[in-house]
């Protein structure tokens, strides 16, 4: 499946993660496109990324800054880059993010890949 537009050229995601109860969790995440997929980043020691491990299904809205939804909500997959593919993430964020390009990230920062699935 493509991009939706509603989520095409947004510059903030609503990422909802299910924790192993079921229980939803949305959290607000810079995200860029690339060739059909999303692309972000975040640490290996966080809770979403703990959540997306353990079940890759997710839901996706546009939203502001503080997470405030601003339009329809989307089923998604998420995956785990290996490190040989985060390239092409880090470009399409880079692209989208001057702050991407600045050396402070930590050595726990992973790459993932959402597939809009409906």
């Amino acid at each position: 499946m493509t991009i939706p537009p509603a989520l095409a050229g947004k510059k903030y995601l609503s990422l909802t993660t299910f924790r192993k109860n079921g229980a939803a969790v949305q959290t607000p995440i810079w995200f860029a496109e690339g060739d059909g997929k999303l692309y972000f980043m975040t640490r290996n020691d966080s809770w979403k990324y703990k959540r997306i491990r353990n079940n890759p299904e997710l839901m996706l809205a546009p939203c502001s800054v503080r997470g405030k939804i601003t339009g329809p909500k989307f089923a998604g997959r998420a995956r785990v880059l290996p490190q040989a593919e985060w390239r092409k993430a880090k470009e399409v964020l880079s692209r989208k993010y001057w702050l991407m390009h600045l050396p402070f990230w930590s050595k726990k920062d992973e790459f993932l890949e959402i597939e809009v699935t409906g």
